[in-house]
Protein backbone atom coordinates (compact mmCIF):
# COMPACT_ATOMS: atom_id res chain seq x y z
CA UNK A 1 0.00 0.00 0.00
CA UNK A 2 1.20 3.56 -0.63
CA UNK A 3 2.15 5.66 2.36
CA UNK A 4 -0.41 8.04 3.86
CA UNK A 5 0.55 11.52 5.08
CA UNK A 6 -1.90 13.06 7.56
CA UNK A 7 -1.56 16.82 7.91
CA UNK A 8 -3.11 18.24 11.09
CA UNK A 9 -3.35 21.65 12.70
CA UNK A 10 -2.66 20.00 16.04
CA UNK A 11 -1.45 16.56 17.10
CA UNK A 12 -1.67 15.26 20.67
CA UNK A 13 0.57 12.24 20.88
CA UNK A 14 -0.77 12.57 23.75
CA UNK A 15 2.46 12.96 25.71
CA UNK A 16 3.42 15.93 23.55
CA UNK A 17 1.67 18.50 21.38
CA UNK A 18 2.73 19.19 17.80
CA UNK A 19 1.28 22.14 15.90
CA UNK A 20 1.11 22.16 12.11
CA UNK A 21 2.22 18.55 12.10
CA UNK A 22 2.25 15.51 9.86
CA UNK A 23 1.99 11.80 10.57
CA UNK A 24 3.40 9.42 7.98
CA UNK A 25 1.80 5.96 7.92
CA UNK A 26 3.37 2.98 6.18
CA UNK A 27 2.37 -0.69 6.44
CA UNK A 28 -0.15 -0.12 9.25
CA UNK A 29 2.42 1.62 11.47
CA UNK A 30 3.57 5.17 12.10
CA UNK A 31 6.76 5.71 10.15
CA UNK A 32 7.37 9.35 11.09
CA UNK A 33 5.73 12.16 13.05
CA UNK A 34 6.64 15.79 13.61
CA UNK A 35 6.26 19.32 12.34
CA UNK A 36 5.61 19.31 8.61
CA UNK A 37 9.05 20.82 7.97
CA UNK A 38 10.69 17.89 9.78
CA UNK A 39 9.01 14.92 8.07
CA UNK A 40 9.98 13.77 4.59
CA UNK A 41 6.90 12.56 2.74
CA UNK A 42 7.75 10.10 -0.05
CA UNK A 43 6.50 10.70 -3.61
CA UNK A 44 3.18 9.04 -4.31
CA UNK A 45 1.96 9.22 -0.74
CA UNK A 46 -1.77 9.75 -0.20
CA UNK A 47 -2.47 13.06 1.53
CA UNK A 48 -5.16 13.50 4.18
CA UNK A 49 -5.93 16.99 5.40
CA UNK A 50 -7.04 17.50 9.00
CA UNK A 51 -6.89 21.27 8.81
CA UNK A 52 -8.50 22.84 11.85
CA UNK A 53 -8.60 19.44 13.52
CA UNK A 54 -6.80 17.78 16.41
CA UNK A 55 -5.43 14.31 15.74
CA UNK A 56 -5.11 11.98 18.72
CA UNK A 57 -4.38 8.27 19.18
CA UNK A 58 -7.24 5.84 18.71
CA UNK A 59 -9.13 5.15 21.91
CA UNK A 60 -8.45 1.95 23.86
CA UNK A 61 -11.43 0.53 25.78
CA UNK A 62 -10.60 -2.10 28.42
CA UNK A 63 -14.25 -2.73 29.36
CA UNK A 64 -16.91 -3.17 26.68
CA UNK A 65 -19.56 -5.88 26.24
CA UNK A 66 -20.98 -5.08 22.85
CA UNK A 67 -22.32 -2.56 20.32
CA UNK A 68 -24.34 -2.37 17.14
CA UNK A 69 -26.99 -4.79 18.42
CA UNK A 70 -24.55 -7.57 19.34
CA UNK A 71 -22.78 -8.90 22.44
CA UNK A 72 -19.19 -10.19 22.48
CA UNK A 73 -20.35 -13.44 24.11
CA UNK A 74 -22.07 -14.39 20.85
CA UNK A 75 -18.51 -15.19 19.83
CA UNK A 76 -19.07 -15.34 16.08
CA UNK A 77 -17.61 -13.30 13.24
CA UNK A 78 -20.90 -11.63 12.28
CA UNK A 79 -21.47 -10.28 15.78
CA UNK A 80 -17.87 -9.26 16.36
CA UNK A 81 -17.59 -7.58 12.96
CA UNK A 82 -20.62 -5.45 13.81
CA UNK A 83 -19.22 -4.53 17.24
CA UNK A 84 -15.76 -3.62 15.93
CA UNK A 85 -17.14 -1.48 13.09
CA UNK A 86 -19.65 0.32 15.33
CA UNK A 87 -17.17 1.41 18.00
CA UNK A 88 -14.54 2.36 15.39
CA UNK A 89 -16.87 5.04 14.04
CA UNK A 90 -16.71 6.65 17.50
CA UNK A 91 -12.91 6.58 17.68
CA UNK A 92 -12.31 3.32 19.56
CA UNK A 93 -9.65 1.52 17.57
CA UNK A 94 -8.90 -1.29 20.00
CA UNK A 95 -10.68 -2.87 22.93
CA UNK A 96 -10.86 -5.76 25.35
CA UNK A 97 -13.98 -7.88 24.78
CA UNK A 98 -15.71 -8.16 28.15
CA UNK A 99 -17.79 -11.13 29.25
CA UNK A 100 -20.39 -11.19 32.02
CA UNK A 101 -21.09 -13.92 34.55
CA UNK A 102 -22.42 -17.05 32.83
CA UNK A 103 -22.09 -20.83 33.27
CA UNK A 104 -18.48 -21.96 32.92
CA UNK A 105 -18.98 -23.98 29.74
CA UNK A 106 -20.87 -21.14 28.08
CA UNK A 107 -18.10 -18.68 28.97
CA UNK A 108 -15.50 -21.05 27.56
CA UNK A 109 -17.38 -21.32 24.27
CA UNK A 110 -17.54 -17.53 24.03
CA UNK A 111 -13.82 -17.20 24.77
CA UNK A 112 -12.99 -19.80 22.12
CA UNK A 113 -15.07 -17.93 19.55
CA UNK A 114 -13.51 -14.57 20.36
CA UNK A 115 -10.03 -16.10 20.22
CA UNK A 116 -10.74 -17.53 16.75
CA UNK A 117 -11.90 -14.13 15.61
CA UNK A 118 -8.79 -12.39 16.95
CA UNK A 119 -6.51 -14.84 15.16
CA UNK A 120 -8.44 -14.38 11.91
CA UNK A 121 -8.04 -10.60 12.02
CA UNK A 122 -4.33 -10.35 12.73
CA UNK A 123 -3.49 -9.07 9.24
CA UNK A 124 -5.37 -5.78 8.91
CA UNK A 125 -4.12 -4.94 5.43
CA UNK A 126 -6.08 -7.84 3.98
CA UNK A 127 -9.32 -6.11 4.96
CA UNK A 128 -9.44 -2.36 4.57
CA UNK A 129 -12.81 -1.91 6.29
CA UNK A 130 -12.77 0.36 9.31
CA UNK A 131 -12.83 -1.90 12.37
CA UNK A 132 -11.42 -1.82 15.87
CA UNK A 133 -8.96 -4.48 16.93
CA UNK A 134 -9.91 -6.87 19.73
CA UNK A 135 -6.88 -7.12 22.01
CA UNK A 136 -8.12 -9.92 24.24
CA UNK A 137 -10.78 -10.64 26.83
CA UNK A 138 -11.85 -9.17 30.17
CA UNK A 139 -13.63 -11.65 32.47
CA UNK A 140 -16.16 -9.60 34.41
CA UNK A 141 -17.33 -12.54 36.48
CA UNK A 142 -17.88 -15.16 37.70
CA UNK A 143 -15.61 -14.44 40.72
CA UNK A 144 -17.76 -11.64 42.13
CA UNK A 145 -19.77 -10.83 45.24
CA UNK A 146 -23.44 -11.78 45.27
CA UNK A 147 -24.05 -8.73 47.46
CA UNK A 148 -22.60 -6.44 44.74
CA UNK A 149 -23.46 -8.46 41.66
CA UNK A 150 -25.44 -5.72 39.91
CA UNK A 151 -27.35 -7.49 37.12
CA UNK A 152 -25.04 -10.52 36.95
CA UNK A 153 -27.05 -13.76 37.34
CA UNK A 154 -26.50 -15.11 40.87
CA UNK A 155 -26.81 -18.75 39.81
CA UNK A 156 -23.61 -18.53 37.72
CA UNK A 157 -21.43 -16.75 40.30
CA UNK A 158 -18.44 -18.87 41.37
CA UNK A 159 -16.01 -18.80 44.27
CA UNK A 160 -12.52 -17.78 43.14
CA UNK A 161 -10.88 -20.86 41.66
CA UNK A 162 -7.52 -21.16 39.96
CA UNK A 163 -8.84 -24.30 38.27
CA UNK A 164 -11.74 -22.46 36.69
CA UNK A 165 -9.56 -19.51 35.72
CA UNK A 166 -7.15 -21.99 34.16
CA UNK A 167 -10.02 -23.32 32.01
CA UNK A 168 -10.80 -19.79 30.88
CA UNK A 169 -7.16 -19.10 30.03
CA UNK A 170 -6.99 -22.30 27.98
CA UNK A 171 -10.25 -21.56 26.16
CA UNK A 172 -9.02 -18.07 25.28
CA UNK A 173 -5.70 -19.29 23.96
CA UNK A 174 -3.95 -17.17 26.58
CA UNK A 175 -5.76 -14.00 25.49
CA UNK A 176 -7.47 -13.13 28.77
CA UNK A 177 -6.09 -9.71 29.71
CA UNK A 178 -8.16 -8.76 32.79
CA UNK A 179 -10.14 -10.67 35.41
CA UNK A 180 -12.58 -8.95 37.76
CA UNK A 181 -12.46 -10.22 41.34
CA UNK A 182 -14.14 -9.56 44.69
CA UNK A 183 -11.15 -9.79 47.05
CA UNK A 184 -13.21 -10.62 50.16
CA UNK A 185 -14.19 -14.04 48.80
CA UNK A 186 -12.47 -17.24 50.01
CA UNK A 187 -9.70 -18.16 47.58
CA UNK A 188 -9.31 -14.64 46.25
CA UNK A 189 -5.67 -14.11 47.18
CA UNK A 190 -4.44 -17.38 45.58
CA UNK A 191 -6.38 -16.41 42.45
CA UNK A 192 -4.71 -12.98 42.40
CA UNK A 193 -1.29 -14.63 42.61
CA UNK A 194 -2.18 -17.21 39.93
CA UNK A 195 -3.54 -14.56 37.56
CA UNK A 196 -0.61 -12.20 37.98
CA UNK A 197 1.83 -15.07 37.35
CA UNK A 198 -0.06 -15.75 34.10
CA UNK A 199 0.24 -12.12 33.01
CA UNK A 200 -3.41 -11.27 33.67
CA UNK A 201 -4.39 -7.92 35.20
CA UNK A 202 -6.53 -8.39 38.31
CA UNK A 203 -9.32 -5.83 38.62
CA UNK A 204 -11.06 -5.28 41.93
CA UNK A 205 -14.78 -5.05 41.23
CA UNK A 206 -18.32 -6.16 42.08
CA UNK A 207 -17.10 -6.31 45.63
CA UNK A 208 -18.24 -5.76 49.21
CA UNK A 209 -14.66 -5.79 50.51
CA UNK A 210 -13.60 -3.72 53.49
CA UNK A 211 -10.42 -1.69 53.46
CA UNK A 212 -8.19 -4.46 54.84
CA UNK A 213 -9.50 -7.07 52.39
CA UNK A 214 -8.95 -4.74 49.46
CA UNK A 215 -5.45 -3.87 50.68
CA UNK A 216 -4.59 -7.57 50.92
CA UNK A 217 -5.53 -8.06 47.27
CA UNK A 218 -3.53 -5.01 46.22
CA UNK A 219 -0.50 -6.26 48.10
CA UNK A 220 -0.90 -9.65 46.39
CA UNK A 221 -0.81 -7.97 42.95
CA UNK A 222 -4.26 -6.56 42.10
CA UNK A 223 -3.54 -3.24 40.40
CA UNK A 224 -6.81 -2.25 38.78
CA UNK A 225 -10.33 -1.20 39.80
CA UNK A 226 -13.37 -2.08 37.69
CA UNK A 227 -15.97 0.68 37.00
CA UNK A 228 -15.04 2.73 40.05
CA UNK A 229 -17.83 3.43 42.58
CA UNK A 230 -20.30 1.12 40.83
CA UNK A 231 -21.03 -2.29 42.43
CA UNK A 232 -18.69 -1.47 45.32
CA UNK A 233 -19.17 -1.25 49.08
CA UNK A 234 -20.02 2.41 49.79
CA UNK A 235 -17.37 4.71 51.26
CA UNK A 236 -17.73 6.05 54.80
CA UNK A 237 -15.38 8.14 56.87
CA UNK A 238 -15.28 5.34 59.49
CA UNK A 239 -15.47 2.49 57.00
CA UNK A 240 -13.49 3.56 53.92
CA UNK A 241 -13.80 0.10 52.44
CA UNK A 242 -12.62 -0.90 48.98
CA UNK A 243 -13.14 2.62 47.61
CA UNK A 244 -10.82 4.06 50.26
CA UNK A 245 -8.16 1.47 49.40
CA UNK A 246 -8.32 2.32 45.71
CA UNK A 247 -8.34 6.08 46.17
CA UNK A 248 -5.24 6.01 48.38
CA UNK A 249 -3.04 3.64 46.35
CA UNK A 250 -1.16 5.30 43.47
CA UNK A 251 -0.34 1.93 41.88
CA UNK A 252 -3.99 1.05 41.23
CA UNK A 253 -5.63 2.25 38.03
CA UNK A 254 -9.35 3.03 38.15
CA UNK A 255 -11.95 2.71 35.40
CA UNK A 256 -14.65 5.37 35.24
CA UNK A 257 -17.90 5.39 33.23
CA UNK A 258 -18.30 9.07 32.36
CA UNK A 259 -21.81 8.90 30.93
CA UNK A 260 -23.57 11.21 33.37
CA UNK A 261 -25.58 8.28 34.71
CA UNK A 262 -23.25 5.79 36.42
CA UNK A 263 -21.22 8.32 38.41
CA UNK A 264 -22.18 11.84 39.49
CA UNK A 265 -19.82 14.58 38.36
CA UNK A 266 -18.70 15.50 41.91
CA UNK A 267 -17.71 11.85 42.47
CA UNK A 268 -15.60 11.93 39.32
CA UNK A 269 -13.95 15.07 40.65
CA UNK A 270 -13.26 13.31 43.96
CA UNK A 271 -11.63 10.46 42.04
CA UNK A 272 -9.44 12.83 40.03
CA UNK A 273 -8.56 14.85 43.13
CA UNK A 274 -7.50 11.76 45.06
CA UNK A 275 -5.68 9.87 42.30
CA UNK A 276 -4.71 12.57 39.83
CA UNK A 277 -5.12 12.17 36.08
CA UNK A 278 -2.47 9.50 35.48
CA UNK A 279 -4.24 6.45 36.93
CA UNK A 280 -7.80 7.02 35.69
CA UNK A 281 -9.02 5.13 32.60
CA UNK A 282 -12.08 6.04 30.59
CA UNK A 283 -14.23 3.02 29.75
CA UNK A 284 -17.57 2.63 28.03
CA UNK A 285 -18.99 -0.50 29.71
CA UNK A 286 -20.99 -0.45 26.50
CA UNK A 287 -23.55 -3.14 25.74
CA UNK A 288 -25.21 -4.28 22.52
CA UNK A 289 -27.47 -1.21 22.57
CA UNK A 290 -24.51 1.10 21.88
CA UNK A 291 -25.15 2.88 18.60
CA UNK A 292 -28.71 1.55 18.48
CA UNK A 293 -32.22 2.86 19.23
CA UNK A 294 -34.03 2.06 22.47
CA UNK A 295 -35.30 -1.49 22.85
CA UNK A 296 -34.37 -4.84 24.41
CA UNK A 297 -30.79 -6.01 24.00
CA UNK A 298 -28.67 -8.98 24.98
CA UNK A 299 -26.10 -8.75 27.76
CA UNK A 300 -24.31 -12.06 28.12
CA UNK A 301 -27.10 -14.64 28.16
CA UNK A 302 -29.94 -12.38 29.31
CA UNK A 303 -31.81 -9.36 27.97
CA UNK A 304 -32.04 -5.82 29.34
CA UNK A 305 -34.36 -3.02 28.29
CA UNK A 306 -32.91 0.31 27.15
CA UNK A 307 -34.94 3.49 27.51
CA UNK A 308 -33.67 6.95 26.63
CA UNK A 309 -30.24 5.43 26.14
CA UNK A 310 -30.02 4.00 29.67
CA UNK A 311 -29.99 0.24 30.35
CA UNK A 312 -31.70 -0.95 33.53
CA UNK A 313 -33.17 -4.29 34.52
CA UNK A 314 -36.66 -4.75 35.96
CA UNK A 315 -35.33 -3.91 39.43
CA UNK A 316 -33.93 -0.61 38.20
CA UNK A 317 -30.30 -1.70 38.38
CA UNK A 318 -27.97 -0.29 35.75
CA UNK A 319 -26.93 -2.89 33.17
CA UNK A 320 -23.92 -1.48 31.39
CA UNK A 321 -24.19 1.63 29.23
CA UNK A 322 -24.59 2.93 25.70
CA UNK A 323 -21.59 5.22 26.11
CA UNK A 324 -18.88 5.66 23.50
CA UNK A 325 -15.42 6.96 24.37
CA UNK A 326 -15.71 10.10 22.26
CA UNK A 327 -18.65 11.14 24.43
CA UNK A 328 -16.74 10.18 27.58
CA UNK A 329 -13.90 12.43 26.40
CA UNK A 330 -16.26 15.35 25.96
CA UNK A 331 -17.70 14.76 29.43
CA UNK A 332 -14.27 14.92 31.06
CA UNK A 333 -13.31 18.10 29.21
CA UNK A 334 -16.62 19.69 30.24
CA UNK A 335 -15.66 18.87 33.85
CA UNK A 336 -12.52 20.98 33.43
CA UNK A 337 -10.00 18.24 32.62
CA UNK A 338 -7.41 19.53 30.12
CA UNK A 339 -7.90 17.91 26.72
CA UNK A 340 -4.46 16.29 26.67
CA UNK A 341 -5.09 14.70 30.08
CA UNK A 342 -8.54 13.47 29.04
CA UNK A 343 -7.07 11.97 25.86
CA UNK A 344 -4.47 10.11 27.94
CA UNK A 345 -7.26 8.57 30.00
CA UNK A 346 -8.71 7.05 26.82
CA UNK A 347 -5.47 6.10 25.09
CA UNK A 348 -2.01 5.74 26.55
CA UNK A 349 -3.12 4.92 30.10
CA UNK A 350 -5.32 1.95 29.21
CA UNK A 351 -2.63 0.78 26.79
CA UNK A 352 -0.06 0.85 29.59
CA UNK A 353 -2.41 -1.08 31.86
CA UNK A 354 -2.52 -3.80 29.21
CA UNK A 355 1.24 -3.82 28.75
CA UNK A 356 0.98 -2.29 25.27
CA UNK A 357 2.92 0.94 25.83
CA UNK A 358 4.56 2.05 22.59
CA UNK A 359 2.17 -0.01 20.46
CA UNK A 360 -1.30 1.26 21.27
CA UNK A 361 -2.69 4.53 22.57
CA UNK A 362 0.18 6.68 21.34
CA UNK A 363 1.30 8.46 18.19
CA UNK A 364 4.96 7.56 17.91
CA UNK A 365 7.29 5.96 15.40
CA UNK A 366 6.69 2.20 15.36
CA UNK A 367 3.27 2.37 17.01
CA UNK A 368 0.22 0.95 15.29
CA UNK A 369 -1.40 3.51 13.00
CA UNK A 370 -4.53 3.96 15.13
CA UNK A 371 -5.68 7.58 15.21
CA UNK A 372 -8.69 9.84 15.42
CA UNK A 373 -9.31 13.29 13.95
CA UNK A 374 -11.43 15.51 16.20
CA UNK A 375 -13.26 18.73 15.42
CA UNK A 376 -12.81 21.72 17.73
CA UNK A 377 -15.91 20.58 19.66
CA UNK A 378 -14.40 17.07 19.96
CA UNK A 379 -16.57 15.28 17.43
CA UNK A 380 -15.02 12.41 15.50
CA UNK A 381 -14.48 13.37 11.88
CA UNK A 382 -12.03 10.67 10.79
CA UNK A 383 -10.61 7.41 12.09
CA UNK A 384 -7.71 5.14 11.12
CA UNK A 385 -7.30 1.63 12.48
CA UNK A 386 -3.98 -0.08 11.81
CA UNK A 387 -3.51 1.95 8.66
CA UNK A 388 -7.04 1.57 7.30
CA UNK A 389 -9.56 4.39 7.04
CA UNK A 390 -9.23 8.20 7.07
CA UNK A 391 -9.92 8.41 3.35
Amino acid sequence: MPATAIYASRILTPLDEITDGVILVEDAHIAAIGHRDEVRVPPGATDYSAAGMTVVPGFVDVHIHGAGGHDVMEGNARALDRITSTVARHGTTSFVATTVTAPIDETCRSLEGIARYIRSRQRPQENLQLAAEILGMHLEGPFISKAQRGVHPPSAIEKPSTEVLGKFLKASGGLVKIVTLAPELPGAIPLVEFAVAAGVVVGIGHTDADYEQARAAIQAGARHAVHMFNAMRPFSHRDPGVIGAILTDPEVTAEIIADGVHVAEPAIQVLLGAKGFDTVLLISDGIAATGMPDGNYRLGNFEVPVKEGVARNAEGKLAGSTLTLDRALRTMVALGVPLAEAVRMATVQPARRLGLAGKKGILAVGADADLVALTPDLRVTGVMTRGAGLV
